[in-house]
């Protein structure tokens, strides 16, 4: 009989601040009893969300159950930026640009399916439009190097026809109200999520007919004749087709072992800022800014609408394929984020921060990720390279329809890209990954 046992269950560090700073919301109940299901996703973010909303347009009237092993968006979906980004977006370059024209067109065109597919489930659910806000995002550049990678990242933006404006000192102050930045590269096609606020409206959405589990670990998995049983504290469920998206923790089943980097990154929130303070401030009330080297410190500002005035700043990264983000890993960001902080925003320089976290993205060497079949009827839609709103919610909409049996460009892309390569052995990983991070870092300088 074949069995999936879990070698660990998803940990984290710190408050998911983008759930918190949302009105309280019911989780749903565990499951606490034996059912029956057509198709069990495993995870409810981006991907595992995307994928239940998917099966339920291919499979009317099927039985379609999500496992959550926490609380709806307390993990990585209410932990990252919220940039849902159209455009060439790779972490591993000095300028975000892919590695050839073609591969980047594509690249495009399925980004914009995900943006599709969430502005879509924003309409059809009655989600917050305030936390789907499509109004682009800007490169800041805060060195005359990142003005440099700024100026060829629009080139080569210009090579593949798409548009793109540069700002200049002034425009830079005038949205952000700070005069860190020389300059900056505006792109308009990303949209700017109050995550946990989308995922959230996803889930009670989905609910009028997916059954949703909230704090139901899924502990293992094993075939039994020709379905398979899932294991959870209180409770099973048999089906006969599984999704499997829970990212990293792919690798927790046993599957592509070794060859999954378990990346951990960081990010501070302050409180809700005072009149006094938004005065003081200046600049617009909504923006979100990356950084022209893409392991610079992303900064992005919120209002009322989507949690109160607040600004986010994320910055550091640790490679830890354990999958569990240290108290001392965390404390070493905040400090360097509060740094980052006071350099871009002196006027509030000092500001305590609020909310402080880790996140847990998933990455493959050469940037692939893993939705595919992965055992019969089971289906992986994980290792999203750094880019989950987008790629995950890809990576979900693609395994649904293998598990419908639906072919599409989404399911023939994926199909198409190799396994993960194989990563050197421990400690030589993780040592040499993170000497790599912490020098990229030092690198970036000002940005």
């Amino acid at each position: 009989m074949k069995v999936y046992q879990a070698k660990r269950l998803p940990e984290h560090r710190g408050r998911a601040a983008w759930r918190d700073i949302l009105p309280p919301r019911q989780a749903t109940q565990p499951l606490d009893q034996d059912i029956l299901a057509d198709f069990v996703v495993i995870g409810a973010g981006f991907a595992g969300l995307s994928a239940a909303r998917r099966l339920t347009q291919l499979n009317p009237g099927a039985r379609i159950v999500v496992l959550e092993a926490g609380e709806i968006a307390e993990g990585a979906s209410g932990r990252n930026s919220g940039f849902m980004i159209d455009l060439p977006h790779d972490l591993a370059s000095d300028d975000y640009a892919g590695q050839a024209e073609n591969s980047d067109l594509k690249t495009i065109r399925l980004n914009r399916m995900a943006i599709d597919f969430a502005r879509e489930a924003v309409e059809e659910y009655g989600i917050n439009p305030a936390y789907f806000d499509p109004v682009g995002k800007v490169n800041g550049a805060a060195s005359l190097s990142g003005d440099k990678h700024n100026q060829d990242y629009a080139k080569h933006l210009e090579r593949l026809g798409e548009p793109s404006q540069m700002l200049d000192a002034q425009a830079m102050t005038e949205l952000t109200g700070s005069r860190y930045y020389l300059s900056g590269l505006y792109t308009p096609g990303t949209a700017m999520l109050q995550p946990a606020g989308y995922i959230q409206g996803l889930a009670d959405g989905l609910q009028r007919n997916t059954q949703i589990f909230e704090n139901t670990p899924v502990t293992r998995f094993s075939k039994v004749s020709s379905d398979w049983l899932l294991s959870t504290p209180k409770g099973t469920v048999t089906t006969p087709r599984i999704i499997v998206a829970n990212n990293g923790h792919l690798e927790s089943f046993g599957f592509a072992r070794g060859r999954l980097m378990h990346i951990f990154l960081y990010a501070s929130m302050t409180p809700e800022l005072d009149p006094d303070a938004l005065k003081t401030l200046g600049g617009q009330s909504r923006w979100g800014i990356t950084p022209a080297d893409p392991m610079g410190t992303t900064v992005r500002r919120i209002d009322t609408v989507q949690g109160g005035n607040r600004i986010v700043t994320r910055t550091c990264a640790s490679f830890l394929p354990d999958m569990k983000a240290s108290k001392a890993g965390l404390a070493r960001a905040v400090g360097v984020q509060q740094q980052k902080f006071d350099a871009r925003f002196p006027a509030l320089s000092g500001m305590k921060m609020q909310y402080s976290w880790a996140g847990h993205l998933c990455l493959s060497k050469n940037n692939v990720s893993i939705m595919r079949e992965i055992d019969d009827n089971v289906f992986s839609a994980c290792c999203q390279n750094g880019l989950g709103t987008a790629r995950g919610t890809m990576t979900g909409i693609g395994a649904a329809e293998l598990a419908s049996g639906h072919s599409s460009e989404i399911t023939r892309a994926f199909m198409n890209e190799a396994d993960p390569q194989k990563l050197p052995p421990r400690p030589f990983s993780t040592i040499g990954a993170n000497v790599y991070l912490r020098w990229k870092e030092w690198r970036a300088g000002r940005e």
